[in-house]
């Protein structure tokens, strides 16, 4: 038997279809810049970020790709491109040698540091500055309360395989 949708009602629409604009939008504005200021893309900037926010300044290939949710391959391709660059190198993982490390490089970390007050001014001035303290409030919390969602979600799936994290 198959159940009626819950469809969205009006309100639920606006805020869905907000969210889809400027979700979009932002991405574009955050990827030009960076291309245009660092010569990169906005996903090869998280990734170095992510790398720089660890003691070490390394991950395995598999905690990098979950924290940027994107799947192995594609993390190898862009750790393969920044590696070529100079701003990450490759390790086998000591206490586990079948597992390779990413780690920010000096040189990566250099550019972190070049690059990091463009980028949190165009954040600041595309998300922030729009926004009354209130509302950053309650934008955190709301993000805060869909990523849990979801990560109850997909521990609940059951298919560990299907997260694209998990996959090859």
């Amino acid at each position: 038997m198959t159940s009626t949708p819950r469809w969205l009602n009006p309100e639920e629409r606006r805020a869905w279809l907000a969210y889809v604009q400027f979700s979009t939008h932002l991405s574009d504005h955050l990827n030009r810049q960076l291309r245009r200021d660092a010569g990169m893309t906005h996903a090869d900037y998280s990734l170095l970020a992510h790398l720089s926010s660890v003691e070490d300044h390394s991950l395995t290939m598999s905690e990098l790709a979950e924290r940027l949710k994107i799947t192995r391959s594609r993390l190898t391709h862009a750790v393969t491109r920044l590696q070529e660059a100079g701003y990450v190198d490759r390790r086998e993982a000591p206490a586990r040698p079948r597992n390779q490390l990413a780690v920010l490089t000096p040189a990566g970390l250099a550019l972190l540091e070049r690059e990091a007050p463009g980028h949190v001014e165009a954040v600041r001035r595309a998300v922030f500055d729009a926004l009354t303290p209130e509302q950053v409030t309650q934008f955190a919390v709301i993000g805060e309360a869909i990523s849990a969602a979801l990560q109850r979600m997909d521990t609940d799936s059951g298919d560990q395989e299907a997260l694209p994290w998990r996959r090859r």
